[in-house]
């Protein structure tokens, strides 16, 4: 009774286990200091087409993502017009909202919009395991206490998975990237019809 007790447990953990669904193999490697570069230089403007579908709703602009210093981000989407949609600000763990379109303002819509920036300007989140799938290495990693799966291709991160549990929750794809420069992004939520593209300009 043991033993079955332990290996039902065992069954349990495992079939509950997004690395394990998916077949990751546990793999000790060393990464760099920094998980995602691709927003880290404080002497850049990241500026972005950027097309944000909502349900039935489409709002179109550009997208600006400034690291003010070690601590502290802002990403501001604006029309073409330059009249803002939304002002976020992130300072160490905190978040605030300068300012928001009234049609944005919901307040579920703004805390997805929190949790999916943060993860783009993330540049060394907790790390909690690292694996290898085929020719993925992939380190696993919290932000805001949820499980993000990091897919490095030689050496060059390609998405991040949101996961809970053994589902993918949100997958960020990046392509066409350069000197950790990114030409292409896009933000896709499998639970809500939400839909985030940017492309460099």
């Amino acid at each position: 009774m043991r033993y079955l007790l332990i290996s039902c447990c065992f069954l349990l953990v495992s079939c509950g286990s997004y690395p394990s669904k998916n077949g990751f193999v546990v793999d000790e490697v060393s990464y760099p200091t920094i998980l995602n570069p691709y927003f880290s230089n404080p002497d850049l403007d990241y500026v972005y087409k950027a097309q944000i579908k909502i349900s039935d709703n489409n709002f179109g602009g550009i997208l600006i993502v400034k690291k003010i210093n070690n601590q502290e981000y802002r990403v501001v989407f604006t029309t073409e017009m330059g009249n803002k949609l939304f002002d976020f600000s992130y300072i160490k763990d905190g978040f605030k909202v300068n300012s928001i379109l009234k049609e944005m303002d919901k307040k579920m819509l703004v805390n997805i919009l929190k949790k999916d920036f943060k993860v783009l300007i993330e540049e060394n989140p907790m790390r909690i395991n690292s694996f290898r799938k085929n020719d993925y290495s992939i380190v696993q990693a919290h932000i805001y206490k949820k499980d993000h799966y990091y897919f490095f291709n030689k050496n060059s991160l390609e998405k991040i998975i949101r996961a809970k549990n053994r589902n993918e929750n949100t997958r960020f794809i990046f392509s066409n990237i350069h000197n950790d420069i990114i030409k292409n992004i896009q933000i896709l939520h499998s639970k809500i019809k939400l839909e985030i593209t940017l492309t460099k300009i």
